[in-house]
C-alpha cells in the first residue's frame, strides 16, 4: 500500500514499498498497481448528491430564529427608562461606576414581542470581566416587568473611550 510516509520520504511509486520477490508484489496486477499509484493526499471531490451550500449557509429556519423582530419605537421609549435603571445596577468590578454611566451601553431596542436587544462594549477587548458583564446586563434587563427575551451583543465598533462617560462618572473617577 502506498503510504504518506513513502510520499514524505521521496519514494514515488507503490512498488518501492514492496520487496521485489515477495508474494504480495507478484500478486499485484498492472491494473491494481495503477489504481494504487493514485495520490492518497489529493483532495477527493464531494459526492454529486452532497449539498455543499447547506454546509456553508445557515438554514432558512435558523436565519429566521436568530432574527430580531421589528423595533417598536413607542415600546422602546416606554421601557427604556426602567431598563436603564436596571442596567445601572451593574458595575464594572474594577471601576466604581456603573456600566451605563461608563458609556458601555450603545443601544437598547425593544421589538414588537417585547424582546430586547442590547448592544454594549467593554473598556478593552482584554477586559477580565468580559464573560460576566454581558450576563449581568442580560439578567438586569430581564428583571424589568414587561420585558421578554433579552439578547446582549458585544460590539467593538465604535471602540470605547473615556469621552463616552457621563459627567457623573467623570466626577466619581476624578476625570473632568
Amino acid at each position: 500500500m502506498f503510504s504518506i510516509l513513502n510520499k514524505l520520504t521521496g519514494r514515488s511509486t507503490p512498488e518501492a514499498e514492496m520487496p521485489v520477490g515477495s508474494p504480495t508484489a507478484a500478486a499485484v496486477s498492472p491494473a491494481a498497481a495503477s489504481a494504487a499509484a493514485t495520490d492518497p493526499i489529493a483532495p477527493v471531490p464531494p459526492p454529486l448528491d452532497l449539498n455543499v451550500e447547506a454546509l456553508v449557509a445557515p438554514s432558512p429556519t435558523a436565519a429566521t430564529a436568530a432574527a430580531f423582530g421589528p423595533v417598536d419605537a413607542a415600546r422602546t421609549e416606554a421601557l427604556r427608562e426602567p431598563i436603564v435603571e436596571a442596567i445601572s445596577t451593574v458595575f464594572d468590578p474594577e471601576i466604581p461606576v456603573n456600566i451605563y454611566e461608563l458609556g458601555l451601553i450603545y443601544k437598547i431596542d425593544v421589538a414588537d414581542d417585547r424582546a430586547v436587544a442590547i448592544e454594549m462594549t467593554l473598556t478593552t477587548p482584554n477586559c477580565p470581566s468580559a464573560q460576566e458583564l454581558p450576563t449581568m446586563v442580560e439578567n438586569a434587563a430581564a428583571s424589568v416587568p414587561g420585558v421578554g427575551e433579552v439578547k446582549v451583543n458585544i460590539v467593538w465598533d465604535p471602540p470605547w473611550d473615556p469621552s463616552r462617560m457621563s459627567e457623573e462618572a467623570r466626577v466619581v473617577l476624578n476625570m473632568f
